[in-house]
Order: structure tokens, then sequence, then C-alpha cells
């Protein structure tokens, strides 16, 4: 018998009772049996602390182990060149970093196997980096931008060797890791920390991790990683970068960048936040790759402060100059761009683009090239801003001469589609230049200046993009398209607005155009001087508008066809050579004057001369109008000062001969012309 059925028969009282018929059977328990198993005991391992700081090259006392049933233990480090612990316990430590110190323990027949550990991190006990790091104003002390708002509490230096093994002081906390000349820091800590990064790797990175924003002083450092980015930031946070002495940053013409995960590498100088720039050294960044990636980006914005000297190269297979992907702000110091890729851009944004100070030149070469993600072809641009782009000063010069190549391009219908409008572009000081001479190809126009865009909407279209202009100086030559052009409205109530074309409309606007102020002077060798494809108002300022393409082109053009007019309003100076509009209200009588040519010509109301205007060496005859004009000097000398790179003057203005003006006929009724239409004879 088995002694599983004779154990179930001890438990087991059969009762049998004769009734009739009936036989009841009842189960009742008369004893319980015990579990031959036995169940084993916890080892009941644990340390004293469950973290532990450790100096190197001090004394320490380090976690003791609880063993209360005297187990066999055997121990471990999870990464032994951070620390060691021998057979009996004893840790020594090795280099700055963080490692697990472990304990196990195998079953016995009384207990089962244990296991307990703790953090060990190895902190230096030489240069601990600690310190208060603050530094001055770089030119804005209202905004977190300012490196002087900030304190940072350490500093750890990178340098770099030769010989190719970088070294770290200052890591108290071992956060950097360091292999041969490539060095990571994960700041996993709560202090803001100055990076200084210093000395020489011809094969070298700097990659950061952190939650805090920081610093990072490039101090004489040159460093080129030939695989990707020579500087990899991801943290999200704001990083300023301080630029001191001399200092290289540069890929390799095979850099492949790649990445692991979600991280992602666009640049030799990369950023996933913020970069703002500030020093009195020299920074110099080439993109020699062949992958499309940039010089500088930063996914978040890029501001230039006082006062750095910056230049970034991008070569034929490169990507952008600069680009910041939310904004690209210029505040001072100086900036040399340069990108040779076709449809790249000198400096980028989603979104505006804002110069306030500072002196910046961007070269640009390439042409067109089909983007397979938009489905169509593309040019490259010396500023290109999907929203709006503006300038309140500094000074700023752009030369493209790359097929359908623009100097600065504003306002894309990408951006209008998915923010449902465009900020305005203006111009409110400083000195912008532009140069463009590259062809159209592939129907991209090269333009000097293009603000928004003409995209079919049905049977009509949709235009947008307006340019303000109230102050500084505007310099463009363009010598196969528009050298201004705007998709919307275009305002010019002060500064200096100088546009000369070769290839067609010097300026040119879809909308209406307004002058109020300023200095204006559109020379068009091509097509009309001024064109507005809506009403062209001019109440003030000074306008001087050439064309030498003859009919039917003309010197101010307005939309007729479309039921538009030429308004010269009281208080408006005009000079034109070309003609006026058909249909053109005139508030104000324009007469014809014979000039000087290639010489100063004045206009005189009796008593003081009002202006004075250079006319071009071939021309000595044009159309004038002016407030209370009474007569005209030819001849006369300048000494005062100059608008429109040397067109226009209002002092300073002497000499010359009297001429006598006759009244001007044209521009008034007949039949309709517009955008592009036919001007009046003389």
């Amino acid at each position: 018998m088995s002694k599983r059925f004779s154990t179930l028969l001890m438990l087991l009282t059969v009762t049998v009772s004769c009734a009739g018929d009936m036989i009841d059977i009842t189960d009742e328990p008369t004893s319980s049996g015990s579990s031959e198993s036995t169940e084993l005991k916890d080892a009941d391992l644990s340390w004293s602390a469950s973290s532990f700081d450790a100096t190197l090259g001090s004394d320490n006392t380090f976690p003791s182990l609880s063993n209360p049933h005297a187990l066999d233990i055997n121990f471990s480090s999870g990464d032994e060149s951070i620390a060691t612990i021998s057979s009996n316990g004893t840790v020594t430590l090795v280099a700055v970093g963080t490692t697990e110190i472990k304990a196990t323990s195998i079953a016995t027949d009384t207990y089962e196997a244990g296991s307990a550990s703790y953090s060990l991190r190895v902190i230096s006990g030489s240069d601990d980096g600690t310190g208060t790091y603050t530094y001055g104003s770089t030119g804005d002390p209202s905004s977190d931008d300012d490196i002087s708002n900030t304190t940072f509490t350490r500093k750890i230096t990178v340098t770099y060797a030769s010989s190719g093994l970088a070294t770290v002081t200052g890591d108290y906390y071992g956060y950097a890791t360091i292999n041969g000349n490539n060095v990571t820091v994960n700041n996993t800590g709560s202090e803001c920390i100055v990076y200084e990064l210093k000395g020489t790797a011809s094969s070298g990175s700097f990659t950061l991790y952190s939650t805090k924003k920081q610093a990072i002083l490039l101090n004489g450092v040159s460093l080129t990683n030939p695989n990707g980015a020579a500087i990899n930031n991801q943290s999200g946070k704001r990083t300023f970068v301080m630029v001191e002495g001399t200092n290289t940053l540069a890929d390799g013409s095979s850099a492949a960048y790649s990445t692991s995960g979600d991280e992602d590498m666009k640049a030799v100088f990369f950023s996933e936040g913020q970069l703002v720039f500030s020093g009195a050294g020299s920074l110099t960044v080439t993109a020699n790759n062949k992958q499309g990636k940039s010089g500088i980006v930063s996914d978040d914005y890029v501001r230039f402060m006082s006062k750095p000297t910056v230049k970034v190269t991008a070569g034929s297979s490169a990507g952008h100059g600069i680009r910041g992907k939310e904004y690209v702000q210029l505040s001072n110091g100086v900036l040399s761009v340069s990108t040779a890729a076709a449809t790249k851009k000198g400096i980028g944004s989603d979104d505006y683009i804002l110069v306030e100070g500072g002196t910046t030149d961007i070269t640009v070469t390439g042409g067109v090239a089909y983007d397979n993600d938009d489905a169509e072809y593309k040019g490259s641009a010396g500023i290109k801003a999907d929203n709006y782009f503006a300038m309140t000063g500094g000074t700023v010069t752009i030369t493209n001469s790359g097929s359908g190549g623009k100097g600065v391009s504003a306002g894309s219908y990408d951006y209008y589609s998915e923010n449902k409008a465009l900020g305005d572009s203006y111009v409110s000081g400083g000195t912008l230049t532009i140069k463009t001479t590259g062809s159209e190809s592939n129907d991209v126009s090269p333009k000097g200046i293009k603000i928004g865009f003409k995209e079919a909407s049905g049977r009509s279209y949709i235009y947008a993009g307006n340019l303000k202009v109230t102050g500084g100086a505007i310099n463009v030559t363009c010598s196969k398209s528009e050298a201004i052009e705007a998709k919307g409205d275009l305002t010019i109530s002060g500064g200096a607005v100088y546009a000369y074309s070769t290839g067609d409309d010097a300026i040119n606007c879809q909308g209406e155009l307004n002058v109020t102020g300023g200095y204006v002077y559109g020379h068009s060798t091509a097509n009309d001087a001024i064109d507005s494809n809506g009403n062209m108002k001019l109440s003030g300022g000074y306008v001087f508008a050439i064309t030498t393409r003859g009919s039917p082109e003309v010197a101010l053009d307005a939309n007729t066809k479309g039921g538009y007019k030429l308004y010269i309003n009281s208080g408006a100076t005009v000079v034109a050579y070309g003609g006026l509009e058909h249909g053109s209200s005139l508030s104000q009588t324009c007469y014809t004057m014979s000039v000087t040519a290639g010489s100063w010509n004045a206009l005189y109301d009796g008593s003081s001369f009002l202006c004075a205007f250079k006319a071009p060496s071939d021309l000595s005859s044009f159309v004038v109008s002016a407030p209370s004009l009474k007569t005209g000097n030819k001849g006369v000398s300048v000494s005062g000062s100059t608008y429109c790179n040397g067109i226009w003057a209002t002092s300073g203005i002497s000499g010359g001969s009297s001429v006598s003006l006759s009244s001007y006929s044209g521009g008034q009724g007949g039949p309709g012309g517009g955008g592009g239409g036919r001007g009046w004879g003389w």
C-alpha cells in the first residue's frame, strides 16, 4: 500500500446506516498530517547605506555589510575601472566615477541565496572644481540670455591632448567619461556648471547631457571629430558659449553623423537647447561632411552677443552655415558665414531672424536643387526666415552668386498655412547690403530681397508678406531679377532704400506701395523702376525712379488695369526717368527738367535748395515734382550727408546754374497700362 493511500484512510471515517433502502456515507476528518517540506530562511544581507561618496586619494569609511547568519559572501564591483573590492570586502578606489558594490551569498540547507548592493560614487580629492563663477554683462542685462544673470558653482576643465588621451579636472562627482579624446559629460546633479575646453585633438569630441543650464568656455581648443559633431550638446537648457582665445571646431569629409535612439546631430556644433555666444576670442567652425550637416545648429534658438568673432564655413556637400529652429538673433559680434551647397542658407530659421547689431558677412555660392520632401526646386539664400526678417541695427553684407539665389528671403507658405499669418518684415536701423548675380533656374528666380509668397488657391492666388522700412539703409543690386520684392504691401516711411536691377523691376510689390518718408532709389535697365500691382501712393519722402528699358516700361508703375492708380500727393519729392503710369492722380505739379549728366542737380523753392540728386552719366532730362518747387539748378556741389549710395542729398548744397522747368503732361488719362503698363511720353 502506498504512503499516500494509507494517509487518506487515516483521514476518512465511513459511517453506514440502514433505514429502508437509504445508505448515508459521511466524510469527517479525524486527524491532520504535516508537510515534509522545509521553508528556507532569508539571508538578511544589508549594507549600512544605499549610496556613498568616496574621495579619491583620501581615507574613507565605507558602508559595512550586515551578515547576521555568518554566510559565505562574494563581493563584486560593477565597474572595476572606478573601484575594486577584494574577497574580504576591502574597497580600493581607482578613478572618478560611479559603480555598484554588491555582496551575494549562495543558498544553503537553511538559508536562501541573498544579495545586497549600494551605489559608490568616487569623487576627486585634488581639484573639485567648486567655486563661484560669475561673468560680466554681454550687452543685455535685462535678459536671461545675458550670462551676468547666472551664477555657476563648479568648473570642469577638459584638456584635449594630441597624444590621444584627454584629461578632466574639477569633476568632483564623476560626471565625465573619457574615451581617448572623446569626452562625455552626464550632469545628473543640480549645479550650473562651466565646462572649459582647451587643447588640441584631431580625433575627439565633447558630448554633454544635462538638465540644468550651463556654460561652455572655449578657451584655446582645436577639436576635430572625423565621425560627426565636434560638440554635441544634448541638453535642452540654455547654454552660454563663451569664446576666448583662438578656437577651431570641425568634422571630417567622411563623417557619418550616426546616432542612437532619439538623438540627432545636425551640425559640427549642435545643441538641443539655446546657444548664446559671447566673449572676446575667435571661433572657426568648418563643416566638411557630405551628409548635409551644418556648421552651427540649435533646435531652439541661436543668439550672438558681445562680442566674439565667429567664422562658419559649410562645404559643397554640407548644410547651412547657422540655423536656429525657433529664431536667430544677431545682437553683437563679428560673424562671417560661407555656404557652398545647393539650396543651403547662410543663416536660417523656421521662424524669424532679428539683426540688432554687430557686423555680419555672408557669402553663398550654392544653386538650385530638387527638394524631394517638398517636391519642388529650391534655391539658396544668405538669410532665410520662414516667418519674418527684422533689422534694427548692425551691418549685414550678403553676396549670393548661386543660380536662383536670394539675399534675404522671408515668409513661407508653409509657415503661413500652419500659423494663419506672417509677421511683417521690417528694417528700422542698421545697414543691409545685398548683391545677387545668379541666373534663374528651374523657375527659381534670384532676388535681392524677397518677402512673402504667392500660392495658388482655387482659381486665384494668395499673396502674403509685408515689408516696412522706417529707418536704416538698404542697398540691393540684382543682375537677373527683382532687387526688392514684397508679395504683400511695401511701406517706406524712413531710412534709405537703394535698388538696382538689370534683370527685372528694381522694386516690386504685389499689394500697395506707400512712401511717406525716407529716401528711395529704384533703377532698372530691364523693366519698371518701381512697380506696384495695387495703388502706389507717394505722399512724402524722396523718390528717384529710373528705367532705361523704354516703352512699355515706366519709372513709376501702378496697376491701372486692375483699377489702381499712381498717386503723387502733396509732400512728395519725385525725380523720374522713363515716364509715369497712365491714369495717375497728380495732386502736386510735375515738371520736366534738363540736368547735367553724371553730376549733382538740385530743386529750388525760390529761396533755398529743397534737395539734390545725382544723375547717371547717360541721362540729362527728368520728371521732377516737389513741394513749393520753383526752379532747378544743375551742376551743384554737395558737402552734406548723402543717401542711397550717394544719390540723394538735402544739406550742404551750393552753386550750379539755374534752369527753368517745363510742365509735364504725361501720366494722366489715356489708355490704362498697369503692372508693366505703358508710360506717357515726354
